[in-house]
């Protein structure tokens, strides 16, 4: 028997299908296309786990028990070398006790601290301006964000049924049968408890009234615990746990066996991740060369005719690009734009050159940075670290600063990769030193990242280290 059950979606959800498959879960609520990929028969269970891209299409979000959860997190560290797992401090749908902090005039929201994070709930949503502690759960469209969304309107959540605050029966747009959502809102009528109404999910399409009323009366008792145990504890407390949630970063390496499972299934040319991470023109082309593939066009021909129809959407030599530098933790810092002065397309190596027009400190090398230094950066596409190079106005060297991280991609947008943390200064006066290294050990005890993926920058540095001596 599966030990779980997982809802997959997004561009990565048949190499990740496979993945789970291969590792004893089972897929509920197959799309069109995996069902056909794995032959899969119609399912419309409750997941355990439920996988969708994030918004950037740079990795996914997973929601379900812990169990499910740490599953899928050994999962995919022991398949993929330099994956980032980015754990959520709070649950989703998590139901806390929370301290009112105070208002943050410009969001005209509260700050409402829940003990293991700080949210943010709307003005209006607080009643009383004496008010101290507060109910408060937290928003699903929030996961991942260092600041919680909440809302007073509680919901309870169930395998088959949700209670919900609004006074009214709900059926799940994805139940379209018109008999079966007629006798859904009808059962719900009948079973709607005191102060609740019910939104009924997908599962409960195909379950019998006896399994939905049971469910419908165990969550009515748990939303009055819930409340019971509001009355005696103090804020900042948790009331109930909703879903575990993580962040998943899947950089180069990641996306590439990603390629080679989706392979495996169904016909993927190298690189198919990555070009569906970049968007638009782009995404587009890799699904129209894959059809081509399907048809038994030559993998040669269609990977010629995918390059020469996504090139023009890429930056080229004069033109500007952005810088996207991810921490570990997931901030995204755009580094200015860049001018590209020179792009060698078949070597993957570029060059480009940023002006400072404030002043500040160039971090690890704690020197001045004044307005109108610049600095000059070379990169090659796939490698794991990048070399800047700082200098004043008039052309004086100032120090470089060799950057490690995981291999640099290039987007339409410009280039990303996630920042390891660890780093080389080199000085003008020859003085070079190594920073940081423990801050990568840290995150891989924390199972941020693989102790694979730090095995592999230590010796990227000792081979960086190798050629500055």
């Amino acid at each position: 028997m599966p030990r779980w059950k997982a809802k997959v979606r997004g561009i990565y959800s048949t190499a990740l299908t496979k993945l789970l498959l291969d590792h004893g879960f089972e897929i509920v609520q197959p799309s069109v296309a995996v069902k056909e990929r794995f032959r899969l028969k119609e399912n419309s269970e409750s997941p355990d786990l439920e996988v969708y891209d994030r918004y950037d299409w740079q990795g996914i979000h997973a929601l379900g028990t812990p169990e499910s959860i740490n599953s899928f997190n050994s999962i995919l560290q022991s398949c993929l070398d330099d994956v980032i797992i980015r754990k959520w401090r709070v649950t989703t749908d998590g139901i806390y006790k929370g301290l009112i902090e105070g208002l943050d005039p410009e969001t005209n929201s509260f700050l409402i601290d829940i003990g293991s994070a700080v949210g943010r709930i709307a003005k209006k949503e607080i009643s009383g301006p004496n008010l101290k502690q507060i109910i408060v759960q937290v928003k699903r469209k929030s996961i991942g964000a260092k600041e919680p969304v909440l809302t007073t309107g509680i919901s309870v959540i169930g395998k088959y049924a949700i209670l919900i605050p609004e006074n009214e029966v709900k059926v799940s747009r994805k139940i379209r049968d018109q008999q079966t959502r007629s006798r859904l809102h009808q059962l719900g009528k009948e079973l709607t408890p005191p102060n609740w109404g019910i939104l009924w999910r997908t599962a409960s399409a195909d379950q019998p009234p006896d399994v939905l009323k049971e469910e419908i009366t165990s969550l009515a008792k748990k939303g009055e615990a819930i409340m019971k145990k509001a009355e005696r504890v103090e804020a900042p407390a948790t009331l109930w746990e909703g879903s575990h949630g993580v962040n998943v970063e899947f950089p180069a390496l990641s996306k590439k066996k990603l390629d080679e499972v989706r392979g495996s299934v169904t016909p993927t040319i190298d690189g198919h991740h990555y070009y569906k991470a970049c968007g638009g023109n782009v995404s587009s082309a890799i699904d129209m060369a894959e059809k081509l593939l399907e048809k038994g066009s030559p993998p040669k021909e269609v990977e010629s005719l995918l390059e020469q129809t996504i090139m023009a959407d890429y930056p080229t030599q004069g033109s500007m690009m952005r810088i996207e530098h991810v921490k570990l933790d997931g901030k995204v810092f755009h580094l200015g734009k860049a001018l590209i002065e020179a792009y060698n397309h078949h070597e993957s190596l570029i060059r480009f050159r940023r002006v400072f027009e404030k002043k500040g400190i160039y971090d690890g090398l704690k020197t001045e940075k004044d307005p109108g230094d610049y600095a000059v950066t070379e990169a090659k596409m796939g490698e794991w670290h990048f070399k800047t190079e700082y200098f004043s106005k008039d052309g004086r060297y100032k120090g470089t600063y060799i950057n490690l991280n995981t291999p640099i991609e290039l987007y339409p947008r410009g280039i990303r990769y996630v920042d390891l943390e660890v780093d080389v200064c080199v000085w003008p006066n020859g003085r070079v030193a190594k920073l940081d290294e423990d801050k990568l050990k840290e995150a891989a005890a924390e199972g941020i990242v693989t102790q694979k993926l730090v095995k592999i920058v230590k010796e990227k540095m000792r081979e960086i280290m190798k050629g500055l001596r």
